[in-house]
């Protein structure tokens, strides 16, 4: 199963004119009540295309960022927001975008970060910069990130933020077919990164309560215990023999 939209699912596209190297993708699934005042923050701040990736959504996400100015991709079931993800990284690649920044449809990640993480990978510093906030996590995810850290020996200390910027080296990894089989865009998509040689580096920013709906992750204890396990056996089996995935990006 991959991410790429179907012919015809591009149901709405912006004034190309102010079209920069980078592009904004924003996942969303039921956001309709935060996309467009996330969509308009970042057009009035930047001059940049933005994505919003449609998850399937059931209210009318899709023509509330289209209203906003974004360009929407419709999946034609919803796939989750790593594949939505995928998605707006392949649609940056068939268009010739040199990097893109990833944001919540939620209202969390501030447009003015935005030049903060991209000046990280823009200067050559790494390949993939993750916009941290450390300071927002519970106790129970403090403990939970340590022992991912633990198991993947991954320097990082926000593992599920989904504001980050990447160059186009970690852009033609994380579109390629066998990326399409992770679960989760937090701690799958980095180890990946890591297992390609692809250098990642935290940029401390500043983030805000979730203004609707409710974590993905941990909406409840049964998602928490499943998300848990998969990613343990994930981080375990180290995505595969290095070799192999070597090949198959060749």
């Amino acid at each position: 199963m991959t991410s790429q939209p179907a012919r015809g699912d591009v149901i709405a596209l912006p004034d190309r004119q102010n079209r920069s190297d980078f592009l904004v993708v924003i996942p969303a699934r039921n956001e309709e009540r935060t996309v467009g005042t996330v969509v308009s923050d970042i057009r009035s701040r930047h001059r940049c295309c933005v994505v919003v990736v449609d998850d399937a959504s059931t209210d009318r996400t899709g023509a509330v960022a289209a209203t906003a100015g974004a360009a929407v991709l419709k999946l034609p079931f919803s796939m989750g927001a790593w594949c939505a993800t995928q998605a707006g990284l392949r649609y940056a690649l068939q268009h010739g975008y040199r990097y893109v920044v990833t944001m919540d449809a939620d209202g969390q990640h501030h447009a003015r970060s935005v030049n903060k993480i991209l000046q990280a990978i823009v200067s050559g510093r790494t390949d993939v910069a993750v916009g941290a906030c450390p300071h927002r996590l519970s106790a129970a995810k403090r403990v939970a990130w340590a022992y991912f850290r633990l198991l993947t020996r991954l320097s990082i200390r926000d593992f599920t933020s989904g504001l980050r910027a990447y160059n186009l080296r970690a852009i033609k990894v994380l579109g390629r077919r066998y990326a399409s089989l992770l679960d989760y865009q937090d701690i799958g998509v980095l180890m990946l990164l890591q297992r390609q040689g692809i250098s990642i580096e935290e940029v401390p920013v500043t983030m805000s309560a979730r203004k609707a709906g409710h974590s993905r992750v941990f909406s409840s204890w049964f998602v928490v215990a499943q998300y848990m396990m998969q990613t343990s056996v994930l981080c375990v089996s180290r995505l595969g023999p290095r070799r192999r995935r070597k090949a198959e990006a060749a």
